[in-house]
């Protein structure tokens, strides 16, 4: 079964850290992701620009209204995501344990819905 995970952290915290802390969180996603290539988990993954950069699109009464940024003011932003294979939602909680960011903020794990067709 197919899970995503989502990565939400503080970007706020993020830009705090020293270049040589943020050299080591990123040589620490590096390594997660390599594990999860070679395990043959690893679908699909990316990390997105910084929530400033975000465009919210709504459609109502059929006008189509944009707004810059996320939808809602939170504490912690949408960072990135891994699209995982797992056999159960305890193997994707594993999965998710391991990425850098369950220290710091916090992995969505979600289901894939698979559509017949």
């Amino acid at each position: 079964m197919q899970y995503l995970l989502l990565i939400y952290d503080d970007e706020s915290k993020m830009a705090q850290k020293s270049p040589a802390e943020m050299g080591s969180f990123m040589a620490d996603y590096r390594s997660f992701t390599q594990s999860i290539i070679a395990s043959g988990a690893f679908k699909a993954g990316d990390a997105l620009q910084p929530v400033h950069s975000a465009t919210s699109v709504r459609v109502r009464e059929g006008e189509t209204l944009l707004t810059d940024g996320p939808f809602a003011e939170t504490r912690e932003q949408l960072g990135g995501y891994y699209l995982v294979e797992a056999a159960d939602l305890d193997a994707a909680v594993e999965i998710a344990s391991r990425i850098p960011s369950a220290e710091t903020g916090t992995i969505e794990v979600r289901p894939v819905r698979v559509y017949p067709g």
